[in-house]
């Protein structure tokens, strides 16, 4: 994808530097931004948390982590839903280990979750830029990496955040998840990979994941998993 650094007007998302880190080196710094919008329901929103839970235990998962140069990757995993809601759920933890993903995942399953009204991917994008700039470890790569099952529709257009964090230098890549299953009595999202494609993902090596419904969700996520923390630019489709 092109690069752009086109800046969001009013000052919606200020660049700024980043602070010094404390707690050591790792590979790779990772945004998880989930949907919970009211559009997931709690089958969807059970599948979604199980897909994560058991891809970063997932021994592929595991191999790609331990094999940088450093040897681990931090993570921190978010939840967001309209522009005046996002959640930190876990935060920055520095996973080095197949026991660290296994006590990740644990952590994960004994989490509380929300639903909440309207879908704003522009907000997800804020608020990861934000836990981005709180990372306590020192990291060469910064991904956020988002996943929902629809379109923007609360607060301003994501591809205003997304070009002001891609001038910061930060990868954005999506997990869309496109399924028949009706939104409030109307018919499902028309158009949400390419919406993902055009207006969400960005940033060198930026790339798509394409979940066919929720119960592909954790083939895909572990597909994506691999390929973000290798470094790899791939279109997938589970």
């Amino acid at each position: 994808m092109r690069r752009r650094t086109v800046l969001a007007a009013g000052g919606v998302l200020a660049l700024g530097a980043r602070p010094a880190r404390a707690d050591g080196e790792v590979d790779l710094a990772l945004v998880l931004a989930v949907d919970v919008s009211r559009s997931i329901d709690e089958e969807e929103a059970r599948l979604q948390r199980e897909g994560y839970r058991e891809a970063m235990a997932h021994p592929q998962v595991v191999a790609a982590i331990t094999g940088g140069p450093s040897a681990c990757i931090a993570v921190a995993y978010l939840e967001w839903a309209g522009i005046q809601y996002q959640r930190l759920v876990i935060p920055w933890t520095r996973l080095a280990s197949a026991a660290d993903c296994d006590a990740w995942a644990d952590r994960l399953a004994a989490a509380s979750r929300d639903s909440m009204s309207w879908t704003s991917l522009s907000g997800a994008l804020i608020h990861s830029r934000r836990v981005l700039a709180d990372c306590p470890y020192a990291a060469p790569r910064r991904v956020i990496d988002v996943s929902g099952d629809g379109v923007n529709n609360s607060g301003p257009p994501p591809e205003d955040i997304r070009d002001q964090l891609v001038a910061e230098g930060v990868v954005i890549n999506g997990l869309p998840i496109v399924n028949d299953r009706p939104n409030f009595g109307r018919p499902p999202e028309q158009g949400l990979e390419q919406h993902y494609r055009d207006r969400v993902i960005g940033g060198e090596g930026a790339f798509l994941v394409v979940a066919e419904d929720f119960e592909n969700f954790g083939a895909a996520i572990r597909r994506k998993l691999v390929t973000e923390i290798a470094h790899k630019g791939v279109t997938w489709k589970a």
